[in-house]
């Protein structure tokens, strides 16, 4: 089996200047985020990594924070280990300027503006592409620092069962099972799993005024994952199909708390959608979409000790119902051109009694990309009409050139946007109904190309630089006690990666420089960004020899802060995970994996504790097809 990885900053000198691609899949993969259109990763102009399934089963990621580290430009923080809230940031963008799909359907907490990655279950993934640099003018709000799109499992082709069974370190255990099939025009997935570990003590509490949980309880924190994917859809025939999809996630998470904010909380996210694509004309393809998902999530307050049992503290709620048209006319060849209009709304409840419970938003895109030999352009405008702050526009434009000897130079410009979420307007005591949308413009130049190894191998490079500029940031406001648009920012960012197959090693790395600077008019003018490590470094390794396969991963983390005052310094650290399999025959293989070897003791969030040294195994079965 091939696995072409990312080849970086460690390994420069085989080829000169190469800093690298972001994909750790093939050459010809195909990515649909980056342009809402089948377009083949080699030509996109936008910075795109895609993590397919054979690639999640290789590394054995257990969670999709832990399989997005070391993306370029990602950075992740969290709050504990296994389910503990984790923080995702796209070029040193906030957490909520990242837009999170599952199969196309938007999903995310509308009170707090962000998505629970940590309960995503993996077992259930296809694959995921994450697209970096604004992307507002196709999507509309929340996609400042780009898109993650969450694929899952499909299905098709002849019936095939698959098993796994795995455990560990902290009392983990795991299991998944599935089925999918379709025959010829058809395709469906059933799958199930479910996680449970003791988890670790998740913070190592300070009384106030700290930062961190804010309480010392010297216990584990566990977790608990319930997941379903259901998909399926029918081919009709060439210029009609349908996909329908749920896919279902039931947590249950532990963590350190008070009376007051609780110690427990039960968490349920779901997502339901449909699409279906017409081609009534050869040149002309129609794709209708709707989706609907849930984010819920209420706390409790558990304590043995006081006879106090699962005491209700606090519920949120969110709601959304989208539904998109899209029209893809391809006027000639290298020539389309894409117009669309996307729908909407958002409604929250809980025990919070917000000023207005619901919002709606219309957006109106259009999108032209055009090849002209070696030159290739890209264009996108988007104006969104939101019912709280009125219309937004947005635009981009791309701008690719390929030389004779295979390095393509590109440059583009975009411009995003991010509505306010539900607390920032109308959460007691702190919302601001007059808040203005947070905006920001970027600039990115992107070199790529393909490694000159000879006849000892083959890979592939790119480069990104950019910079982004964000104005109106969201904050809290002391002089008036409520939130306000009193932040602005400036973030440099380079990102290098490559792949590389060498003599029948598998190699790679990525690498991020960043400085992600407060640019507001206060004391925190010239600050990092809180939570953004300044350089990140991953260097992958791995071999296959007849039925076994090793792999190896050091990923490197410079400082960063967890405050906007840059009082509170997290330092930098070093992991290595290391992996093993065996195929006992075609259809079984038993995997190793050893988390963070060298029981490194650190931080992504002060107080908040990460996990040392731990040990996992994992029995998969999936008959070999023919």
């Amino acid at each position: 089996m091939k696995h072409p990885l990312t080849l970086a900053a460690l390994t420069l000198p085989l080829a000169g200047n190469l800093f690298a691609d972001t994909s750790p899949t093939t050459l010809d993969t195909v990515v649909v985020t980056a342009t809402r259109t089948a377009t083949p990763a080699t030509e996109s102009l936008a910075s795109v990594t895609v993590i397919d399934r054979a690639e999640i089963e290789r590394r054995q990621s257990r969670s999709v924070p832990d399989l997005l580290r070391g993306v370029p430009g990602v950075t992740v923080s969290q709050n504990g280990g296994a389910g503990q809230v984790a923080s995702v940031s796209l070029r040193g963008t906030n957490s909520d300027h990242v837009l999170v799909l599952i199969d196309g359907v938007r999903i995310g907490s509308a009170t707090l503006g962000t998505s629970p990655l940590q309960d995503i279950p993996i077992e259930q993934i296809e694959r995921i592409e994450v697209v970096r640099g604004p992307r507002s003018s196709l999507y509309g709000s929340e996609a400042i620092g780009g898109v993650i799109q969450i694929f899952t499992r499909r299905g098709g082709g002849p019936l095939a069962p698959r098993l796994s069974v795995g455990g560990g370190s902290f009392g983990t255990l795991s299991a998944s099972a599935g089925l999918s099939g379709g025959g010829e025009n058809g395709w469906f997935d059933l799958g199930a799993n479910v996680e449970r570990t003791d988890g670790i003590d998740a913070c190592d509490g300070r009384p106030a005024p700290y930062a961190g949980c804010g309480v010392f309880q010297n216990d584990r924190d566990g977790y608990r994952n319930i997941g379903v994917n259901v998909r399926g859809g029918y081919r009709f025939s060439d210029w009609a199909s349908l996909d329908l999809h749920l896919l279902s996630s039931q947590n249950r998470t532990e963590f350190d708390g008070t009376i007051y904010g609780g110690n427990r909380s039960r968490s349920e996210q779901q997502v339901l959608g449909g699409t279906l694509t017409l081609q009534p004309l050869s040149p002309w393809t129609l794709t209708l979409s709707a989706g609907h998902s849930w984010d819920k999530y209420r706390v409790y307050f558990d304590d043995e000790a006081a006879g106090i049992d699962d005491r209700f503290i606090d519920s949120f709620e969110t709601e959304r119902d989208t539904f998109s048209l899209q029209n893809d006319l391809n006027l000639a060849p290298g020539q389309m051109l894409t117009l669309g209009l996307d729908y909407t709304r958002d409604s929250v409840s809980g025990t919070v009694d917000y000023d207005k419970d619901s919002r709606d938003d219309v957006g109106v895109f259009g999108e032209y990309q055009g090849a002209f030999g070696p030159t290739s352009l890209t264009l996108s405008l988007r104006q969104d009409d939101d019912e709280q702050f009125g219309t937004h526009a947005t635009g981009s434009a791309a701008l690719g050139y390929l030389f004779a000897n295979g390095i393509q130079v590109s440059a583009s410009y975009g411009t995003a946007f991010k509505a306010p979420a539900f607390n920032d307007l109308y959460y007691p005591n702190y919302g601001n109904p007059d808040l203005d949308p947070e905006q920001s413009h970027s600039l990115e130049l992107g070199l790529r190309g393909e490694l000159p190894l000879g006849t000892i191998g083959q890979g592939d490079w790119e480069l990104s630089l950019y910079q982004t500029d964000i104005d109106d940031l969201i904050a809290y406001d002391s002089t008036s006690y409520s939130a306000a648009n009193i932040q602005s920012a400036r973030i440099l960012g380079l990102e290098a990666s490559a792949n590389a197959r060498i003599l029948g090693w598998d190699l790679g790395s990525t690498l991020t420089l960043l400085d992600p600077e407060n640019d507001s008019d206060d004391a925190n003018d010239g600050n990092l960004l809180p939570r953004r490590a300044e350089q990140t470094f991953q260097l992958d390794l791995d071999r296959a020899f007849d039925r076994w396969s090793f792999g190896a991963t050091l990923f490197v983390s410079g400082r960063r802060f967890d405050d906007l005052a840059n009082s509170e310094r997290l330092a930098g650290y070093s992991l290595v995970d290391l992996r093993a399999e065996y195929a006992i025959d075609a259809s079984l293989r038993l995997q190793a994996r050893l988390e963070n070897a060298f029981d490194e003791d650190y931080e992504t969030a002060y107080l908040y504790n990460r996990p040392g040294r731990a040990f996992y195994l994992t029995l998969r079965y999936e008959p070999e097809l023919p």
